[in-house]
């Protein structure tokens, strides 16, 4: 049994713990794109996320581990969703610390933080320019765009502001005790049109893909927020560009865009009313060591021929 590894996961602490927990298995670590080639060829397994020429050279595999949550990168090499190989995923432990994320943009925007931030590295004590500009959390309306393990983790933690939280999910269920409502994808125009507060939190799929187009960023209310969490892609950012100049939309939290590195030229880094981070709200020690766990567990699981946690539906994309 043969299991390649991604260069990204081939830290020498991470190898030698697998290979003493799984003493039968050869562990092919690489280092870069062209070891990468050559070990899954003989691979049974690969953990990680291979590009289409590492996939196409594979001769033997079965299963692929993302390390991550979102699969959209694997899931637009053709040769994957047609073929046999399982895929599998991290989820659950990205999303406390996403929603944290989610809540630390929220609070920075309402509180105008970001500006006080760079008055406090100018030594800069004026409290008057701030009079009438932060928001009140307490009695606003939170919208959040699919209510799955991120979505849900966010909504707890905009209850505890004291938000009123409603989402739309593709596969809605009796609402959570702290969100007072979720609807169908049918609803999605309204829930805009009501959110003081708007949370991209579903996986980029091609229902999901170029979702908050135009229009829709155009059925925002007045003086809303926009938040992406998950992925870009799904906002247009031509139109929130648009919004956010004219000051219709208060202002915007970014930890994905559509293309990653944000282009130094986009418009976008230089207003004072965008909060961006590079994708990076969920990088915590326990994430880490949590995937890792996920990883070892599904590799049990695959020596045992048991079913795997976690299987990626290669037609729905997540």
């Amino acid at each position: 049994m043969k299991v390649a590894l991604e260069t990204i996961q081939s830290g020498e602490e991470f190898v030698a713990e697998l290979r003493d927990e799984f003493p039968n298995v050869e562990f092919l670590p690489s280092d870069g794109k062209d070891d990468e080639m050559v070990n899954i060829r003989s691979a049974d397994a690969f953990c990680g996320a291979p590009s289409r020429e590492v996939f196409l050279a594979a001769e033997r595999l079965r299963w692929i581990q993302c390390v991550g949550t979102g699969v959209d990168m694997i899931l637009a090499i053709p040769e994957v969703v047609d073929s046999d190989v399982v895929l599998t995923n991290c989820r659950g432990p990205h999303a406390a610390p996403m929603a944290d994320h989610v809540m630390g943009m929220v609070v920075t925007l309402a509180h105008q933080l970001n500006e006080m931030w760079d008055d406090q590295r100018e030594r800069r004590w004026e409290p008057r320019k701030y009079n009438g500009r932060q928001a009140n959390l307490v009695g606003s309306v939170m919208g959040i765009l699919a209510l799955g393990d991120i979505g849900a983790a966010v909504a707890w933690r905009a209850h505890g502001f004291g938000m009123d939280v409603y989402a739309v999910d593709k596969h809605p269920r009796p609402a959570p005790p702290v969100v007072k409502e979720v609807w169908g994808l049918d609803r999605l125009d309204e829930l805009l049109s009501i959110s003081d507060w708007f949370v991209i939190t579903a996986p980029l799929t091609p229902d999901t893909r170029g979702l908050i187009d135009r229009r829709r960023v155009g059925l925002l209310k007045d003086g809303a927020y926009l938040i992406a969490i998950s992925r870009g892609n799904i906002v247009d950012e031509d139109a929130l560009i648009d919004g956010l100049n004219s000051g219709r939309i208060a202002g915007a939290g970014l930890d994905v865009t559509a293309v990653e590195p944000l282009p130094e030229s986009s418009p976008l880094w230089d207003m004072k009313n965008v909060v961006i981070s590079p994708h990076a709200s969920a990088m915590t020690p326990a994430l880490l060591s949590e995937r890792r766990h996920i990883f070892k567990e599904n590799l049990r699981r695959f020596l045992s021929n048991e079913p795997f946690i976690y299987t990626v539906d290669k037609g729905a994309g997540f």
